[in-house]
């Protein structure tokens, strides 16, 4: 099989899985929370495909110095959640609409300490890419391939706390860093949806 056709296989196989499952939201507040949505980018390199994630800078309001998604929140003129995904990638990264390929979405999941609902969309972007990055929002652009994140020596869980209600964090560690929070937990069900052993 040639890796034109494995990737198009590849990206068959997420968009079929999106959408024949129904979507949820998952929230552990009764706060008001503000809409927000974020662009899980895979791309192909050197054979196999990788996400990529943005270290947001210490001069943002919230999530300082966190690895994440591409993203922020809903601004009233955007059409829907999945522009405000677009409209952030490219604010951040410098991502064009055009070059992003929308596969599914994934569960509305909620911040524990931001008060955002984030929905995050999947999508494929090309590679090479000349990315824009702000340097306001963005410290750096940071690659991992999912072979590191299915890499089970690579995934934890601890035990946390949210208002003094216990709850199983994740945590996946590549190369010094450590990806936490709502992006992790977002990350483990895209994997666990298209890669695990029971979505074959």
């Amino acid at each position: 099989m040639s890796k034109m056709s494995e990737k198009e296989r590849i990206k068959q196989r997420i968009s079929q899985i999106l959408s024949q499952r129904q979507k949820h939201t998952f929230t552990f507040t009764d706060t008001p929370l503000t809409p927000s949505a974020v662009l899980l980018p895979l791309y192909e390199k050197e054979g196999e495909y990788y996400i990529l994630f943005t270290k947001r800078t210490e001069k943002l309001m919230y999530h300082k110095g966190q690895i994440c998604f591409p993203g922020g929140k809903y601004h009233k003129e955007d059409d829907s959640l999945r522009d405000t995904a677009l409209r952030e990638a490219f604010e951040e990264v410098g991502l064009r609409p055009e070059d992003v390929e929308f596969l599914g979405e994934l569960d509305s999941m909620c911040t524990a300490t931001s008060s955002f609902l984030i929905t995050p969309f999947v999508a494929v972007i090309p590679y090479p890419y000349e990315f824009t990055v702000s340097t306001d929002e963005i410290d750096e652009l940071i690659e991992v391939p999912i072979s590191a994140l299915l890499d089970e020596r690579n995934y934890y869980e601890k035990l946390q706390y949210y208002d003094g209600i216990p709850y199983m964090g994740s945590f996946f560690a590549y190369e010094s860093r450590v990806i936490w929070g709502a992006t992790a937990r977002i990350l483990r069900q895209f994997l666990d949806l298209v890669f695990s052993e029971d979505s074959d």
